[in-house]
This record gives C-alpha cells, sequence and structure tokens, in this order.
C-alpha cells in the first residue's frame, strides 16, 4: 500500500488493545461538548449565592478540574458536570483570588464598582461598556 508521499507505509500490527485501567462510564471519551457558553472571557460576573464577583479569564465547555475539587464541594450545592465552567479572577470584601465557577452559579454583574484584582491589568484592557478586552498575545 502506498502512502501519498510514494513510500510504503508499515501496516499496522493486528493485535488487540489492552485496557490498563477500567472504562469509566460515566465519561464521555472523545467526545465534543454541545454546550454554548451564555458569559465570555471579559465579562464581570457575580455568583448567585456567595458574596464575590470578577472577570472571567478562561472557559472549559464542561467541568475540567480535578474529582478531589468536586468532591470537597457539598453535595446539597453540587454543580452538575455537564455545563460550562469558567475561570474568574475573583474578589471580595477581603482577598482577590482565581475562582472555578459552574454557568448555573454566576450571574450578570451590573454594578459599576471597578474590579480590583492585580492580574486583571496584566490581562485586559478595560472597554468603555463596563466589560474587559483580552489584551492581544495574551493566551488563555
Amino acid at each position: 500500500m502506498k502512502s501519498l508521499f510514494g513510500r510504503r507505509r508499515r501496516r499496522a500490527a493486528k493485535r488487540a488493545l489492552l485496557l490498563t485501567h477500567p472504562i469509566d462510564e460515566n465519561r464521555s471519551y472523545n467526545a465534543m461538548s454541545t454546550h454554548v457558553a451564555k458569559f465570555q472571557i471579559g465579562q464581570v460576573v457575580r455568583h448567585r449565592m456567595f458574596p464575590f464577583r470578577g472577570v472571567i479569564f478562561d472557559v472549559d465547555p464542561q467541568f475540567a478540574n480535578t474529582a478531589e475539587w468536586y468532591e470537597s464541594i457539598p453535595e446539597e450545592v453540587r454543580p452538575r458536570k455537564d455545563q460550562p465552567f469558567y475561570h474568574l479572577f475573583a474578589e471580595n470584601e477581603r482577598t482577590h483570588y482565581v475562582a472555578y465557577v459552574s454557568e448555573q452559579n454566576l450571574l450578570p454583574d451590573d454594578s459599576d464598582t471597578p474590579l480590583t484584582h492585580p492580574d486583571i491589568l496584566d490581562w485586559f484592557n478595560l472597554t468603555g461598556g463596563g466589560t474587559y478586552q483580552l489584551k492581544k498575545g495574551v493566551a488563555n
């Protein structure tokens, strides 16, 4: 059998694949997410239940953190995994931090209070509309 480049391709050995770990039936392997994110990078949001707000700097189409992180959330408030999760430069009255929040727990923030997280200026320019525009050359 010839390849496109004129050299003979070696036929793949017909060996059975050996699974070294059991298949997780709750996970979709190599599946594309069909979820559409409700919020966008640069948008200011606030948490639905807890008193913090922040600017989105990255989005995962579905949960992409560790099992330990997920299990540490009390079951009665634990979000579904099959939704977008957002990385925020977050802040509350006492401190600044990075938060990982499910879409179901976020709301648009309409306040005029500027954010003060120190990493925001490294990543964003403030636009006139109260949102933040990702700086050129910044990859998330």
